[in-house]
């Protein structure tokens, strides 16, 4: 694995922790009281602003989606996600299926654990700092007045979700450092949470991904322990740059 694929995918990892449960649906009336009014991008960047200050920690079910376009291959994992946000945040992702695989990431650093194998593969992502700061902007506590300095903000409109008209918004970078590994990213802004209930991350090879949350707890108790790799004795740790 590329030293430039994994900065990209851990990058993604940050922008899905922005995500947070669509929440109870409102009544059909409302949604369309709601459809009445219509939204603009400040609006709605000025309800994430308020929305992302609440939060401090999370736990989730992640359902992770990548498309490779020109062979057409489709593959989906399954697991958890927990985040804690900090001057330094942290993640850990733990797929349970197709296979296990745990992924951490802590400062410009990330492991990723294959039980099967026991081994940890090490990755140092200093050289792809401003990439990850980018998708950082996306994440919990981030002031959207640092969204748009990052990102051209387009506000495509509202697009029905699982039943759900949902306000969508279209990132495209503004760094051409950031471009060359990120096309755009669209972001599903759910009107009760008003934060992040769906993304999906273009590549500009065309390849992207979608990342999906459920069960998901808000400021639940997360110990450090949560954001340590757990391996079976006699762990081989391999730096892979």
């Amino acid at each position: 694995m590329k030293i430039g694929r994994v900065g990209f995918q851990v990058a993604v990892v940050l922008v899905c922790a922005a995500f947070l449960p669509r929440g109870t649906q409102a009544s059909g009336l409302l949604r369309a009281v709601r459809r009445a009014a219509p939204l603009t991008a400040g609006e709605i960047l000025s309800h994430m602003d308020d929305a992302a200050r609440q939060v401090k920690t999370i736990s989730a079910r992640l359902t992770y989606t990548t498309v490779t376009v020109v062979v057409n291959d489709r593959s989906t994992q399954y697991g958890e996600l927990f985040f804690r946000k900090g001057r330094h945040p942290e993640f850990l992702m733990r797929f349970s299926k197709p296979s296990l695989k745990e992924l951490l990431f802590k400062r410009n650093r990330a492991e990723i654990y294959y039980p099967q194998l026991n081994q940890i593969q090490i990755y140092d992502l200093a050289s792809h700092r401003e990439l990850l700061q980018q998708f950082l902007l996306l994440g919990f506590g981030s002031r959207t007045s640092e969204i748009e300095e990052a990102y051209h903000v387009r506000y495509l409109g509202e697009k029905p979700l699982d039943g759900v008209m949902t306000p969508v918004l279209d990132l495209t970078p503004t760094s051409k450092d950031v471009a060359a590994k990120l096309s755009k990213v669209d972001l599903w802004i759910s009107r009760e949470s008003w934060l992040p209930i769906r993304q999906e991350v273009f590549e500009p090879s065309g390849d992207y991904l979608i990342a999906t949350y459920s069960k998901v707890q808000i400021n639940p108790p997360l110990a450090s322990s949560t954001f340590k790799i757990k391996a079976k004795p006699g762990v081989e740790r391999l730096k892979m740059n």
